[in-house]
């Protein structure tokens, strides 16, 4: 766990620009987020590797945004940062629905985008997943929203620039003051 801490700290040392604006502060509950600009893809995989580090058993990422703006980069720093061996190669299960990754704790990794609704997650059993012994980053969550407990990460990656990203995270404070202070 050490040499994990050291290296998450080693690859997060390139700053990012940076907003932390919690609307709730002190009590635990949901309402603030932090805006962070990624100049590139490894930008965003660096901030997943940092969120990845802090994640516990039971959370879920929920991303959402268009199709090219980093959901998969920002899943493979988070892959990296809960410990998934290097020899697994952690791409969007968008044919297969659902991949899950050994690491830290568990890694179930969601692809939603040929799913209609939340009805077609239903079906798969999601709540094995959602509430299982690991952490759920869901790709293209727009589509189950309304299912999203509220302890859930919810991350709005926007496109700026070709390559520049916008990054909105929203969550529970006192989870969001733990990922600032990294950053």
């Amino acid at each position: 766990m050490r040499d994990a801490r050291k290296r998450m700290h080693a690859v997060a040392g390139r700053a990012m620009r940076v907003k932390w604006n919690p609307d709730k502060v002190g009590d635990g509950g949901s309402g603030g987020k932090i805006v962070i600009r990624s100049a590139c893809p490894e930008d965003t995989r660096r901030l997943g590797m940092i969120l990845g580090g802090i994640l516990e058993q039971g959370d879920i990422v929920a991303l959402l945004g268009d199709l090219g703006s980093g959901k998969t980069a920002l899943s493979q720093g988070i892959a990296l940062g809960l410990e998934v061996p290097a020899e697994y190669a952690v791409t969007s299960p968008t044919f297969t629905l659902m991949n899950e990754y050994p690491g830290r704790i568990p890694l179930y990794h969601l692809d939603l985008y040929r799913l209609s609704g939340e009805r077609d997650l239903a079906d798969l059993g999601y709540e094995e997943y959602f509430y299982g012994g690991g952490a759920t980053v869901i790709e293209w969550a727009e589509k189950i929203q309304n299912i999203l407990p509220e302890h859930a990460w919810v991350i709005h990656l926007s496109h700026i620039g070709e390559e520049e990203r916008e990054i909105e995270i929203s969550g529970r404070v006192d989870r969001l003051a733990a990922l600032s202070a990294l950053l």
